[in-house]
C-alpha cells in the first residue's frame, strides 16, 4: 500500500461543533494505529472554519478524549489559523482560471438594491474521476452533475472540502482514513487535487456502526459520547478495544487487546467492507476483561475515585480485605458508585435499623422470643472474641458459628448476624461481612445490636 517506501501520514480531522462519539473515536484510532504501526505520522487538524457553529467547548472535548483514550497525535493543526494559506490557493486559481468569483445574485431593497453577494466557484471539467478505495476496490463518479461547485464564501472563509485538499497536500498526507459517508467528498476533492498539483492520496473509507435494528447508531442503542464512558467507571483500554473490533479483525481469536497488541496485530487487510453492529453488553464483558489485568493498587485507585470522599479514609483501612469481593461483583468502576447504598454503604458506615429487623422474616408470625435472638448473637459475639486479629478470617470466622446455626436453625441464627453487621435483607453473607469488616469493628456491631435488646420493650 505504500509503495515508495515513504513515511505514512494520517490524519485525523473533527469539527469541534458537538461531542464525540463512538463513530468519531473509531477513525481516530484506526488512524492512529495504521500510524504507530508504520513507524509513520499522526497528525490531528481541528477542522474549524464554521466559525458560527464551532466552539471552543467541542475543541476541549476532541482534546480531552485523545488524551483519555491515550491517543497522542505528533502534530496539531488549526483550519483557522492557515486562512493566508488557502487564501494563496484561491487566488492561484482564479489566475489560472480554474475557479472564479461568482456573483449569486442581488440581495438587499432601497438604498441596498446594488449589493452583490459573492462566492468563488471552481471551474468544473465536468469529466469522470475514478480512484481506488482499499476496501472497496474502484469507485467512479460523473462530475458533471455537479456542476461549478463552491469552494469558498470569500478568499477568508473557504469551504470544507476545498480546504481540506489544501491541507493533505500541505501536511504530505499519504492515507485518508475516514467514514463512507465522505465518500460523496471525494470527487469533488480529487477535482481540486488535480487543480492544485497533488498527488492522490490512498483511500479507505470505513464502514457505518449502526444499532442492533441495523439502523443508524443512537443513544437508545445504549451508545454514549465518548467521555461518558470515562464517567460511567469504564477503562480507556476498554473502549480503545471495542472500537477496534468495530469494523477490524486481527485474524485471530484474540479479543482482549492492549493498546501495544493492537498496533502489533492492526493492518488495513483486517478491516471489514460491512457495517459494525454495536453491542452494549460486549462493552461490559471487555471491561470486565480489562479490570481483571489491574494491579491491586490501580484497581484500588479505580475504587476510590468512585467512592464518596468521606469514606476515603475508612476505604483506606479497609481496601486489603474489600478489593477482591468488589472485583468479582462490578462490572465497571461506577456501579460502585451506582450501587453503593445498596452493597458497599454498610463497609463505611454502622447500620441503622429496628430491633425488629433483627428477627429471622419466617419466625416473625411464630411471634419468635427476642431472648433467643440476643442468645444467638452473644454466642457469636464470645465465639468471633476468640479469634486472633491476624487470623479473623471467612473460614475461621465461619468455623466457630456454622455448626452452632445449623443446630439451631441457620436462619434463625445468621439473620440477625448479618443485620447486626449490615442492616440490608440482601448483602454479602455474614461471614464475608465481618472479615471485611475486621474483628474490632464486628464485635463492636453484634454488640450494638444485642444492647438494643436491653432498651427494648418488645
Amino acid at each position: 500500500m505504500n509503495k515508495n517506501n515513504e513515511k505514512i501520514v494520517v490524519r485525523f480531522a473533527p469539527s469541534p461543533t458537538g461531542v464525540v462519539h463512538l463513530g468519531t473515536a473509531r477513525t481516530a484510532l484506526f488512524n492512529f494505529l495504521f500510524s504507530k504501526k508504520n513507524n509513520g505520522k499522526y497528525i490531528l487538524r481541528i477542522e474549524d472554519t464554521d466559525k458560527d457553529r464551532s466552539k471552543k467547548e467541542f475543541e476541549d472535548n476532541i482534546l480531552e478524549t485523545l488524551s483519555w483514550l491515550g491517543l497522542d497525535f505528533d502534530e496539531l493543526y488549526y483550519q483557522s489559523k492557515r486562512v493566508d494559506i488557502y487564501k494563496n490557493y484561491i487566488q492561484q486559481l482564479i489566475t489560472r482560471n480554474l475557479a472564479y468569483i461568482s456573483q449569486e445574485g442581488i440581495s438587499g431593497s432601497g438604498d441596498n438594491i446594488e449589493k452583490r453577494d459573492e462566492v468563488i466557484r471552481f471551474r468544473n471539467p465536468n469529466k469522470i474521476v475514478m480512484f481506488k478505495d482499499e476496501l472497496r476496490g474502484n469507485i467512479q463518479f460523473d462530475t458533471t452533475d455537479l456542476g461549478d461547485f463552491v469552494i469558498a464564501k470569500s478568499f477568508e472563509e473557504p469551504l470544507y472540502n476545498f480546504a481540506v485538499v489544501v491541507d493533505d497536500y500541505e501536511m504530505g498526507v499519504t492515507h485518508i482514513i475516514r467514514g463512507e459517508d465522505h465518500i460523496p467528498n471525494t470527487p469533488r476533492q480529487i477535482l481540486i487535487q488535480e487543480a492544485i498539483g497533488a498527488r492522490l492520496p490512498i483511500y479507505i473509507h470505513l464502514p457505518l456502526i449502526l444499532g442492533r435494528d441495523r439502523s443508524k447508531l443512537s443513544k437508545r442503542d445504549g451508545a454514549l459520547p465518548v467521555l461518558e464512558y470515562r464517567n460511567a467507571g469504564y477503562l480507556p483500554s476498554t473502549i480503545v478495544n471495542y472500537l477496534a473490533f468495530l469494523g477490524w479483525n486481527p485474524g485471530n481469536d484474540k479479543e482482549v487487546l492492549t493498546q501495544e497488541q493492537l498496533i502489533e496485530f492492526f493492518g488495513i487487510e483486517g478491516l471489514q467492507k460491512s457495517p459494525a453492529v454495536f453491542n452494549e453488553e460486549k462493552i461490559d464483558w471487555l471491561n470486565r476483561k480489562h479490570m481483571a489485568l489491574l494491579s491491586d493498587d490501580d484497581f484500588g485507585k479505580g475504587v476510590l475515585s468512585f467512592l464518596p470522599k468521606e469514606v476515603w479514609g475508612r476505604y483506606t483501612k479497609l481496601s486489603k480485605r474489600l478489593l477482591p469481593f468488589i472485583r468479582e461483583r462490578i462490572s465497571k468502576f461506577g456501579d460502585i458508585r451506582d450501587r453503593y447504598d445498596d452493597e458497599w454503604v454498610y463497609f463505611f458506615e454502622r447500620p441503622e435499623y429496628l430491633i425488629d429487623n433483627l428477627i429471622y422474616p419466617p419466625n416473625i408470625k411464630k411471634g419468635e422470643s427476642v431472648g433467643i435472638i440476643q442468645k444467638h448473637l452473644s454466642f457469636i459475639l464470645d465465639a468471633l472474641s476468640s479469634i486472633e486479629e491476624n487470623e479473623f478470617d471467612i473460614e475461621r470466622i465461619k468455623g466457630l458459628v456454622w455448626n452452632y446455626a445449623t443446630e439451631n436453625d441457620r436462619g434463625t441464627v445468621l439473620w440477625p448476624m448479618r443485620f447486626a453487621l449490615s442492616g440490608k435483607e440482601k448483602s454479602l453473607d455474614p461471614f464475608s461481612i465481618a472479615a471485611i469488616l475486621g474483628k474490632k469493628e464486628t464485635l463492636e456491631r453484634i454488640s450494638i445490636a444485642i444492647k438494643k435488646f436491653s432498651y427494648s420493650s418488645v
